[in-house]
Order: structure tokens, then C-alpha cells, then sequence
């Protein structure tokens, strides 16, 4: 079993044309995933000298690159828990930035020409209690009511064991507009892309410091391979810890960086993976500690968690493997002693109140904080920021919200394991 991530061990490795680092750019973009090479694209299409600084050796290999393989709409909490705090308002437009999302994604993949097994199924929220399947059809009954999501569907628990060979789950709710793809392949052309477009790629150019000129938005930036001077910089960089907390410190205290793991088992065959999951959506349980799972291109049966409130190390990734070995038995036993090819786990982003947050501070530009929802999202904002930069300040769907500290977090998350424990407890009581 590889410790590696499927997605980047199975898709060819984007290798940027070689540039010696400018001494000027328009916009310096800190950070290779998805929302700086997005936004890089984007600015690079409007005819802006970009580079993107990446700290590790390959583009996309942090959360753009470890995550589950979904493109899914709908808010990482429930839509009415967000009416009620922000208002019906927000929580509507900010639900329908994520269908936004999703179409972003698929129009990238359709206009950069990228072969990434885009597909548009949907996505299943499978309910394991009877009280879960109640819950589920209160957010279904608010949606449509609402007028924010009229195509969402309650499948009973017929139609879903129809769908999905096992016997765990009472029913679910089917969110029609969500997709997946091949994490990897999107990486390798959204790259390609950007640097078709003219945007310059430089990896292993860790940002160690960021020096403001002036009171505007231009900065110089110090990084491994030298200096360079931008009159605009967008942070994209996550959860990632590479480099120190310097200049990134305000971030750091406004995001936690949750483990998340994934196992990826042999190839399954067509008969056999179609007859376990047959409408090959993206599906996820209802719970804190949550499944999620899929089916790839090539038959296998992709199954995540967030095994452990930990953070990703091989360690860690090991020990995670086995407990999501136990849950994958538990949900499919008919697989049986099925191997796993690959475990892996990556940093999810967390902010306090789980929804992005995407802005400007002290003249640097700013999105990240996606909390496990960002493959779509991240793509979206490196669109919206650079129409931002560009001086639509009402392209971002995020705009003017307060983003407090969190609490008693200054460096790396010593909370986590009560956390865990909390939302343990929690799904048990549920």
C-alpha cells in the first residue's frame, strides 16, 4: 500500500517551463493549488505579468491534490444554521456561489480542454439513523421552500440501496448539481493553462517574508530564490505549513489545519464497482466524523474520513488507514479482504464558523479557509479574485466578513484531540 495520494501518483507530473524568478511582476500569487493557479489563469488572460510562488516541489500536491475527488455544491453546514445566523439573504447567496463553482470547474475543463474525467452525477447524502433521514428532510423542505435549491431530491431507502450495495444507510438526499473529477489530471491542465496564457509557474520558491511599499497594494516579496517586487499579491496558500508563520501569522490564528485521510482500494472491475455503487455520484454520511466516498475511472472504490483529529504524516496516514479499512468493511462487507493500493492524508483548511473567507489586509489579498468543501470553491475564487484585482470588488461572494482569531490558537492545533472527542461524542448522542 502506497502512502501517497492516487491523484497525484496516477497523473503526470506538470513540469513548469524554466524561468529565472522576475524582478517585477503585476501580481505575485503565493501558493501552486488551485486557487493561485486559477487566479493565475485568469489574471494571466487579462493580460497581467503573474507569477505563482510554490513552496513544494510539484504543483497541487497539498489539499488541491489529497482530498476525495468531489465537486460538490452545498454549504459545509447546514443551509438553516446559516439563515439563522447570517440571514436567509447571505445563506442563499452563499449556497448558490457553490453551484457557481461547480460551473466554473466544468467550464475550465470544457474551455482549457482538460482530460480529467469531469463527470456531473450528483451527489448522495446517505444518512446512517432514522433521526438523520428526519433532519435531512427539514434541510430538503427548506431548500425547495426557499427557492435556494429546487432541483435537491429526498431518496428513501429503497431507491438508495438501489444505488448503493449496502445495507448501513435509511435513506438520503440527493444534491443534483454536484460533480467529480480526476484531482491530478485537473492540476496538470490547469497549469498547462496558466502558463499558456503566459502566467510563469515557480516551484520550490517558498515565500519566507512579505514587505510592504508603501500604503498601496504592491509588496516586495523574499523568498528562497530572491526577491520580487509585485504591485499586487494574492496569499492562496491554505492550510500548507511549509515556511515559517512570519508574515502569514494573522492567517495561522484563523485556521485550523485538520487531518483528513483517504484509502483507494485495487481495481475493481466494471461489473463489480458498478454493482456497488450504480449511479457513480460522490456520496458522504451525515455525521461529524464522516464517511465520503466514489468510484474513479479505473474501477477503484475511493473512501475517506476524518479518521482522526490529527494532522497528515506518514505515521498518522498509516494508523488513519486502518480505521477507515474497519469503516470501508463495515459499509461494504461483500467486498471482503479487497487490497488497498493507496492511503494518504491531507490538511483541511477549517475556519471557526466553516465557510470560506476571501478578502484584502493590509494591502495583500487573501482566499482560503474552504473546510473540506474546496475543490470547487478554491477553482471559483482564484476566478473571483482576480476579477477583484481588477477592480470588481463585488465578484467576491465573500466579501466584508469579520474573521476573528480563534481562541487559544497561536501555532500548531494542541486542541484537536479534545475536538475529536467532542464530535465523537456527539454522533453518538446524535
Amino acid at each position: 500500500m502506497k502512502l501517497d495520494s492516487y491523484w497525484t501518483d496516477s497523473a503526470p507530473a506538470f513540469v513548469p517551463e524554466p524561468h529565472e524568478l522576475p524582478a517585477k511582476v503585476d501580481v505575485a500569487v503565493v501558493g501552486g493549488g488551485f486557487t493561485g493557479l486559477s487566479a493565475a489563469l485568469a489574471l494571466a488572460k487579462r493580460g497581467a505579468k503573474v507569477a505563482v510562488l510554490e513552496a513544494g516541489e510539484r504543483v497541487a500536491a497539498e489539499a488541491s491534490g489529497r482530498n476525495g475527488g468531489h465537486v460538490n455544491n452545498g454549504l459545509a453546514v447546514d443551509y438553516a444554521e446559516v439563515a439563522a445566523k447570517f440571514g436567509a439573504d447571505r445563506a442563499r447567496a452563499w449556497y448558490r456561489a457553490y453551484d457557481d463553482a461547480v460551473d466554473t470547474v466544468e467550464r475550465l475543463v470544457r474551455d482549457e480542454a482538460i482530460d480529467c474525467d469531469f463527470l456531473r452525477h450528483g451527489k448522495l447524502k446517505l444518512a446512517t439513523r432514522p433521526s438523520q433521514m428526519a433532519a435531512l428532510e427539514r434541510s430538503a423542505e427548506r431548500l425547495v421552500g426557499d427557492g435556494v435549491d429546487t432541483d435537491v431530491e429526498i431518496l428513501e431507502a429503497a431507491r438508495v440501496r438501489a444505488e448503493v450495495q449496502s445495507e448501513r444507510f435509511h435513506g438520503g438526499l440527493l444534491y443534483k448539481r454536484s460533480g467529480q473529477m480526476h484531482m491530478g489530471r485537473f492540476a496538470q491542465g490547469l497549469a498547462a493553462a496558466a502558463e499558456r496564457h503566459g502566467a510563469q509557474i515557480h516551484t520550490g520558491t517558498s515565500v519566507q517574508r512579505i514587505e510592504r511599499l508603501g500604503q498601496g497594494h504592491a509588496h516586495r516579496l523574499h523568498t528562497a530564490s530572491g526577491t520580487v517586487a509585485a504591485q499586487q499579491v494574492l496569499l492562496a496558500t491554505g492550510a500548507t505549513r511549509h515556511g515559517g508563520y512570519g508574515s502569514f501569522g494573522w492567517l495561522r490564528r484563523r485556521i485550523v489545519p485538520i487531518g483528513s485521510f483517504i484509502v483507494v482500494t485495487e481495481p475493481l472491475g466494471a461489473e463489480r464497482a458498478q454493482a456497488l455503487l450504480a449511479a457513480r455520484r460522490t456520496y458522504t454520511t451525515v455525521a461529524n466524523i464522516h464517511h465520503y466516498f466514489r468510484l474513479t475511472a479505473d474501477h477503484r472504490l475511493v473512501f475517506g474520513g476524518r479518521a482522526r483529529f490529527a494532522v497528515s504524516s506518514p505515521q498518522s496516514d498509516a494508523a488513519s488507514g486502518e480505521i477507515l479499512r474497519a469503516g470501508l468493511a463495515e459499509t461494504f462487507p461483500q467486498l471482503g479482504p479487497v487490497r488497498l493500493d493507496y492511503c494518504w492524508g491531507g490538511l483541511v483548511d477549517m475556519t471557526q464558523d466553516r465557510l470560506p473567507h476571501a478578502g484584502e489586509r493590509n494591502g495583500l489579498y487573501y482566499a482560503m479557509g474552504y473546510s473540506g468543501h474546496g475543490t470547487q470553491m478554491s477553482v471559483h475564487m482564484g476566478q473571483c479574485m482576480a476579477a477583484v484585482m481588477a477592480g470588481d470588488a463585488e465578484a467576491n461572494p465573500w466579501r466584508e466578513r469579520h474573521w476573528p482569531a480563534i481562541p487559544g490558537h497561536f501555532g500548531p492545533p494542541w486542541f484537536l484531540p479534545a475536538v475529536g472527542l467532542y464530535y465523537t461524542l456527539k454522533d453518538r448522542l446524535a
